[in-house]
């Protein structure tokens, strides 16, 4: 039993913990080791953007993030077809391509058609060798004057905010039964065959 107005003795005092401390020290030069090696990827990549393919732009997912704009994995083909850009020639021109992905609405559409035409109209395509320019090659004088865009391309920008629509409740809108019209308009898509079996097999017998 401790008496008086001692010290509570505490054993986690006498640990080894020097060896648990994490140290930094090496972070200036990792900054200095990325920073060379994204110059030597431009270098590299040139005449290219340094931040990649282009990407289109997709909704987050999931009820909390699907209000969100991001980067997607890559256009879809009827995104492709209806800019005017085939499927095989997409990727050699900077374009990432997603055949998995599909256009669940309109307005996603077109808002990546317009992306892709607009990044058709300032692309400046390099010939394969330099004495021999094929068709769809950019000028001599667009290629003088082309300059590798570091950073985002095209960078994906936040939309003007929704405004919401203020409403005056009606009787008509209270006495409305959300869930019993979903219920029925279930029952109707589920009894849809059967009721039109039913009306043919009726009008045969009619016609009997």
């Amino acid at each position: 039993m401790v008496k008086h107005n001692n010290v509570i003795p505490s054993g986690n005092c006498k640990k080894d913990w020097q060896s648990h401390v994490k140290t930094w020290f090496n972070q200036p030069a990792r900054k200095l080791r990325r920073r060379i090696a994204r110059q030597k990827k431009a270098v590299k990549i040139f005449p290219r953007p340094t931040s990649g393919p282009l990407r289109p732009v997709v909704q987050c997912q999931t009820l909390k993030y699907n209000m969100k704009a991001r980067a997607g994995r890559g256009f879809t083909l009827e995104e492709l077809k209806a800019a005017g850009i085939p499927k095989k020639l997409a990727p050699t021109i900077g374009i990432s391509v997603d055949h998995r992905r599909k256009n669940k609405s309109l307005e996603g559409l077109q808002s990546n058609v317009s992306r892709l035409k607009t990044y058709k109209a300032k692309l400046v395509i390099f010939p394969r060798r330099a004495r021999k320019v094929t068709a769809g090659d950019s000028t001599p004088e667009e290629l003088a004057n082309a300059a590798q865009v570091h950073g985002d391309y095209m960078p994906i920008t936040r939309g003007e905010k929704r405004s919401v629509e203020i409403v005056k409740v009606t009787d008509e809108m209270k006495a409305f039964n959300a869930y019993g019209k979903l219920r029925v308009e279930r029952m109707n898509q589920r009894q849809l065959g059967a009721r039109l079996k039913k009306a043919a097999e009726a009008e045969k017998e009619e016609k009997k």
